[in-house]
């Protein structure tokens, strides 16, 4: 009789019901303050104020909020920043890494070693934010798009991880391929990506969310308030405190409209920066288990 180890047994019936409720407490400890904000942002100045904050109970809702922000034209434009950089730099990311990972896991490459030796050097050292001002200053990049892409372009743990997987496909399947004359580029396409869907996606998402959550390269490298991507607007708005509304900075307000509250449009643009992760994660949430966990822990 095999014996099962302890976290593959099939749990008792109280055993169940306890997992069942932290997953629930767990679930709502998540998704409440989600509901805080979108409520608050859908609120109008009568309920927050009865609410002295952040609204629980819906009262009194309102889209005036969304409609101030995007009449202003400030976050509208800051989203296609964000959206722009987002899809080229993880594009380019994508590209790089998954060529970069695709060489180093072919023991025969050129200078295979000292390049991943040099790699994982950076996981202990880090060149600084002096040296990489400096950098970017001397490409020529300062007050460009290309500053919030480049510097970031390749991370070593996704490469890592990537190459981990690209090892654990089968010398027999490349080998089979290569006696009938394919080339390294035409394995990586046809064979190799093909069969690393998973990581690719997941690596993929882990790129796209770190250049939309990315605002400090936007502080750093832009000196033109027109280029901000909405996380630098996010910024300034919700912990600065600077309104992005007419009565305070000159965008104006809608005809015949009152000014939201202040606080509904701080949560309107944490909204607006939320929506798209919160789009996309389901479609890639089911990789994570076969990309990430199986090129990272075979190999």
């Amino acid at each position: 009789m095999t014996t099962l180890p302890p976290w593959a047994e099939r749990p008792s019936r109280v055993g169940a019901l306890l997992k069942g409720l932290l997953l629930t407490l767990i679930t709502v400890g998540v998704l409440f303050p989600i509901y805080m904000v979108v409520l608050t942002s859908l609120s109008t100045q009568e309920a927050v104020t009865e609410a002295g904050g952040l609204v629980t109970v819906p009262s009194g809702l309102s889209f005036a909020a969304y409609q101030e922000l995007f009449a202003g034209g400030v976050v509208t434009r800051s989203v296609l920043v964000s959206l722009g950089v987002t899809l080229v730099g993880t594009a380019i990311s994508l590209t790089v890494t998954v060529l970069a990972a695709y060489g180093l896991s072919r023991p025969g490459s050129l200078l295979h070693r000292p390049m991943l030796f040099l790699i994982l050097l950076t996981f202990l050292f880090g060149p600084g934010l002096i040296p990489n001002y400096l950098l970017v200053s001397s490409l020529g990049l300062i007050d460009t798009y290309w500053s919030l892409i480049l510097p970031g372009a390749v991370t070593a743990f996704n490469l890592v991880v990537m190459r981990a997987f690209f090892m654990n496909i089968p010398d027999e399947v490349t080998d089979s391929a290569r006696i009938d004359g394919a080339n390294e580029f035409r394995i990586l396409r046809t064979i190799v990506l093909p069969m690393s869907k998973g990581v690719t996606a997941v690596i993929g998402l882990f790129y796209a969310v770190g250049y939309w959550n990315s605002f400090f390269n936007a502080v750093l490298y832009l000196n033109d308030n027109a280029k901000w991507p909405l996380q630098v607007v996010l910024r300034q708005y919700v912990l600065q405190g600077q309104s992005l509304i007419v009565g305070q900075s000159g965008v104006g307000t809608l005809p015949g409209q009152s000014l939201p509250p202040s606080l509904a449009i701080q949560m309107a643009i944490v909204v607006i920066a939320l929506l798209p992760v919160l789009f996309v994660y389901p479609f890639v949430q089911r990789h994570f288990t076969k990309g990430v966990i199986i090129g990272a822990i075979k190999g």
